[in-house]
């Protein structure tokens, strides 16, 4: 009994894991959108500075190894951010600084903050790589645009954007591209995610040692989404690691001994964490992984699916193991 209430305790506990999950996204990166922001280069090259789209295209990250100060402008071609050999510096008199603030670009711009006057510089990091929104790489009306809403099965180029930058006197540009993308088929992953779950049950009350690999491969393959999520801008998330780490430990015991409680409450944690944590992945095409958004909805399948599937391996071998005694006391009478 003590078991089964610390199991459902600690359930209870990682239940609340979405409503506190959404704080580690970087700032208000999506869980997925239907926008696809790319770089496609800067005009002309320049040796030493490089730019890419990070979070899903929530941000441009623009990185300065020229050894020169490098100015991003904003959308009056005001001084915006300046990129110096000793850090990055913004400046508080352009307006884009407070439009800047968020993806929805909704923050309030200080009547002090005019485009026409002298910059006043204000350091944000020693760092010469800085990452901003920028309004010109987003769509920023609400609704569908109208081409998608007028044919929304197939992509559609929105526009070709450029976002102007400065050394001295000279200028050149970031170009890149703002597509649209039609949705996944969100229950097909679904669908796919209770049948992995079946499966996942079945194999382990027919083979018990079969859960062990599959705990081994689900925690692998969710340890290799949070390595992608973190290569395209997001910061470390302790919640899908961990998830990803208990699997990997209740692979491991699984096939060297009976663990049910652990290996229910591992599939548990998996699913939720790193499952219905991340199910935004299903509802829209571009997923903030560095690689394809299909491999960041087979992640969060794999969770859900496989970690269903654990726990309830766990739970049928709990309650097993809980008759057993009683009916070895029931054949002696």
């Amino acid at each position: 009994m003590r078991r089964a209430a610390l199991f459902v305790t600690v359930v209870a506990g990682v239940l609340v894991a979405p409503a506190t999950a959404a704080s580690a996204h970087g700032a208000d990166a999506p869980d997925a959108t239907a926008y696809r922001t790319a770089v496609t280069g800067i005009t002309p090259p320049q040796p030493g500075l490089t730019v890419r789209a990070v979070e899903a295209g929530a941000r441009l990250e623009l990185t300065n190894h020229t050894g020169k100060t490098v100015e991003v402008l904003g959308y009056s071609g005001e001084p915006y951010l300046e990129v110096r050999p000793d850090g990055t510096y913004q400046n508080v008199n352009s307006p884009a600084t407070y439009l800047n603030a968020t993806l929805a670009g909704d923050t309030a711009v200080p009547a002090t903050a005019d485009p026409t006057a002298p910059p006043s510089w204000r350091r944000v990091s020693g760092a010469t790589t800085v990452r901003w929104h920028d309004q010109r790489t987003h769509w920023l009306s609400r609704g569908l645009p109208p081409a998608a809403a007028a044919d929304p099965s197939r992509s559609h180029r929105l526009r070709d954007w450029a976002v102007p930058l400065r050394e001295e006197a000279r200028t050149f540009d970031i170009r890149g591209t703002l597509d649209w993308i039609p949705p996944p088929a969100a229950g097909l992953w679904w669908a796919a995610a209770a049948l992995l779950a079946g499966a996942v049950a079945a194999l382990a009350s027919r083979w018990a040692w079969s859960v062990g690999p599959v705990a081994l491969i689900a925690g692998t393959i969710v340890l290799s989404y949070g390595v992608l999520r973190m290569l395209d801008g997001l910061p470390f998330a302790p919640v899908l690691f961990l998830a990803a780490a208990v699997a990997l430990v209740a692979g491991v015991l699984s096939l060297r001994r009976r663990v049910p409680f652990f290996l229910a409450l591992a599939g548990a944690v998996l699913a939720v964490f790193a499952g219905l944590a991340n199910i935004g992945v299903f509802r829209a095409a571009v997923v903030p992984i560095a690689g394809p958004s299909w491999f960041g909805r087979l992640a969060v399948l794999v969770a859900l699916g496989a970690g269903a599937g654990m726990a309830a391996a766990g739970v049928i071998r709990l309650r097993a193991s809980a008759l057993a005694p009683a009916q070895s006391s029931e054949a002696r009478a």
